[in-house]
């Protein structure tokens, strides 16, 4: 209580007495004194209001030590929690007796007590329990049960989001703001109703509420228990609360982005715009639109990544949500930052390059583009001292996260008349990165050789399986597994984009996806490869049927 400020006299016995006296009344002549004197109890607890929101909770108790014994039976009183605007007042008079910080197992227990009354004003269950005792007053309002818990409801939320609401712009009157202790308390008594559709407003207005404070005065049980109904789908909620949130609680950011991490790699999808509407409807690629969260979506891909030891399943995830996200921040109309504040540490010029959508430019400029991303790259990791492979995986994180880049190159060493050194220089970084220069040589080396014998089969439009075999005979069986990958990629493309490779595409596909690794990594590729060609559009229909045959099979083995 502000200093100098007299405690007023509160009647505190008078009122005690009769809340005892109309807990045991049974007569039809005692209900109706409770009903006459609830225009002078609702007043009178309206002065408890007045007077305890300016106090200490602990303080309080102490000056009344009756109000929570009163307070407490006025709960449990069908024609008092019924009558206007009392239920609201006893439970911001609750509210105000809350302590944000207890101290000792006394005010714990305070605190478990004013819990489990603010759930009972809410709770339909708690009502409904008492069903007998409290038909008879909600049949003479006029309504049903249900309806009864709904208006009541409505009834509570309304003024409690217009005084937040009030107060979160009334800064200069400190004295007027709600205390932490209260707006804590509020937000522990929505716990059991968060999935209540009429609880949203305060929902809302509690997510975007800080109210001056210097710490967090949600309670963390509160925030938990909203990003969990959220993530299940069982509320919706405005974008502006969600991003509240997970800003002001990092934990609910962390099991968002686990949750999504999940969801996708646990179900089977057939395309990539299924795999992005899931995405985008998680709302975390347009929440990464502040850098903050998004540095922390982006420890957990990485931190996922390596678990996975880069699964083709978790780095499709990372370069989708990649897109969806640079759509977003193209999008965003409010404080936009500048793209380099989400990559601080990367090299510029080659950030720039990856940023770069291919849409943005004419595809005879493609070769070109990949060979200027490639050339700095290759400055970057072959003539600068990396200093550790934890510098090397941040270069190469940057490039897979752009991995549509990484697709076209490999399209363009067979559909473009490109000199290959730069675009297989560049696939060989991603799919061996850890490479020394002359390991990196070796393999492309092979990978040369691989693309020439491609490059002598590719306008032939009469070829057998074993003409294929024949290409990479010498590099299927090697050690290093990714070498593999990066010749599984190109086979790919040359099943799908040469005429040859249409007839034998199918039982090529079946004899090397034999193991369910390498069913996984070319579905990959060629759900990458539909997602592409549907929204560029550039392919014919041969080449789409040939895909959708493809990823019909594929998918049925996964």
């Amino acid at each position: 209580m502000a200093q100098g400020t007299t405690v007023p006299k509160l009647n505190l016995e008078y009122w005690l007495e009769k809340a005892i006296e109309w807990g045991q009344a049974t007569t039809l002549e005692s209900q109706k004194d409770v009903c006459l004197h609830l225009p002078r109890l609702q007043e009178f607890l309206h002065q408890i209001y007045e007077t305890l929101k300016h106090m200490d909770s602990v303080v309080a108790i102490q000056q009344f030590p009756l109000i929570g014994q009163l307070l407490g039976r006025l709960c449990w009183n069908p024609f008092v929690i019924g009558y206007d605007e009392s239920q609201k007042t006893l439970m911001w008079c609750l509210c105000c007796l809350y302590s944000s910080e207890p101290q000792n197992p006394v005010e714990l227990k305070a605190n478990s007590w004013i819990r489990s009354l603010l759930c009972h004003l809410l709770s339909s269950s708690k009502w409904e329990s008492n069903e007998a005792e409290t038909s008879t007053f909600i049949s003479t309002l006029g309504y049903t049960s249900a309806d009864y818990y709904c208006h009541l409801v409505k009834n509570m939320v309304f003024p409690l989001v217009t005084e937040l609401r009030g107060n979160q712009f009334n800064g200069l009157n400190i004295q007027e703001r709600v205390s932490a202790s209260r707006v804590n308390a509020v937000s522990l008594f929505c716990l059991p109703l968060i999935t209540l559709p009429d609880l949203t407003p305060l929902l809302e207005t509690l997510l975007l509420y800080h109210g001056g404070a210097s710490k967090e005065i949600l309670s963390s049980e509160f925030l938990e228990a909203v990003n969990e109904a959220f993530l299940k789908k069982k509320i919706s909620l405005p974008e502006s609360a969600v991003f509240s949130l997970w800003l002001r609680h990092l934990p609910s950011l962390e099991k968002a982005t686990l949750y999504l991490l999940d969801q996708l790699v646990t179900t089977q999808f057939n395309s990539l715009d299924e795999v992005a509407c899931v995405i985008k409807d998680s709302l975390l690629p347009q929440a990464a639109s502040h850098p903050a969260i998004f540095r922390i979506v982006n420890e957990i891909f990485k931190n996922a990544l390596l678990e996975t030891d880069g699964t083709p399943e978790v780095l499709t995830i990372i370069q989708v949500f990649t897109q969806l996200f640079l759509q977003a921040h193209q999008n965003e109309n409010k404080r936009k930052f500048p793209l380099k504040a989400y990559f601080p540490y990367h090299h510029q010029p080659l950030l720039t390059a990856l940023l770069r959508r291919p849409f943005e430019l004419p595809t005879t400029h493609w070769s070109q583009h990949l060979k200027h991303i490639s050339g700095m790259l290759k400055a970057l990791v072959e003539d600068t001292n990396i200093s550790s492979l934890a510098d090397l995986f941040e270069i190469w994180f940057l490039v897979a996260r752009f991995g549509e880049w990484l697709d076209i190159a490999a399209e363009q060493l067979l559909k473009a008349a490109v000199e290959p050194d730069a675009l297989l220089w560049l696939l060989a970084f991603y799919y061996c990165p850890q490479n020394e220069n002359q390991q990196r040589t070796q393999t492309m080396v092979e990978a040369q050789a691989v693309y020439n014998h491609l490059m002598m089969l590719f306008s032939c439009t009469v070829l057998s399986v074993k003409d294929l075999e024949a290409a990479v005979h010498s590099t299927m069986d090697i050690e290093q597994c990714c070498n593999q990958h990066l010749i599984t990629h190109l086979l790919t493309n040359f099943l799908l984009f040469s005429s040859g490779g249409h007839m034998i595409a199918q039982e090529f596909i079946y004899h090397i996806t034999k193991t369910t690794d390498r069913n996984k990594e070319v579905c990959s590729l060629l759900i990458r490869s539909a997602y592409r060609i549907k929204h560029n559009g550039e392919e014919n229909q041969r080449t789409v049927k040939l895909l959708n045959e493809l990823l019909q099979k594929l998918t049925s083995k996964v």
